[in-house]
């Protein structure tokens, strides 16, 4: 089994809906076994497309799918929550990506993982934190909290804001 986390978001519809009825999908789907789940959070967008606010939030899994598997998997999900791609980093009913599997570094061209802007993202770090504190990521050697700590210091221009369980 592999341990992997997936970032879960969304800014279409009912957000917070979306984001719980997608634990409960994962939490019950028969390939994975969800270790832990975080809080949700609202988080200002980041890119100039994203459209309005979002609700983020992530979950640690354990899995026997290879990586593009369970690619394939998250995107089927999105699908069916009516995602539809026209613009990179635009507004989406939901979002679902591959934070990371276990201390794989996976460079191919549908895949890239550890998420390469995870570091940058405090709609990534601060529900990953409360599930994987410690994951160390393989290329930088820093934890998920020590980036976490370094993001908070800079002037990051992202808000954020824990909702209630």
């Amino acid at each position: 089994m592999k341990q992997a986390a997936i970032g879960v978001g969304s800014n279409l519809g009912d957000s917070v809906r979306i984001c719980r009825d997608v634990f409960h999908l994962l939490r019950n789907h028969p390939a994975l076994g969800i270790v832990k789940t975080s809080s949700l959070y609202r988080t200002s967008p980041v890119g100039s497309d994203a459209g309005g606010w979002f609700i983020n939030g992530a979950v640690l899994i354990e899995t026997l799918l290879e990586p593009l598997a369970l690619l394939d998997l998250m995107l089927d999900i999105e699908r069916s929550f009516g995602r539809v791609r026209t613009i990179k980093w635009g507004p989406r009913t939901l979002d679902l990506d591959i934070l990371f599997y276990g201390d794989s570094q996976i460079d191919l061209p549908r895949l890239k993982a550890p998420h390469p802007l995870m570091s940058e993202r405090l709609f990534v770090l601060m529900p990953l934190a409360e599930i994987a504190p410690d994951w160390v990521h393989p290329q930088t050697g820093r934890s998920v909290r020590q980036m976490l700590a370094l993001l908070l210091q800079t002037d990051h221009g992202q808000q954020i804001q824990k909702l209630e369980k």
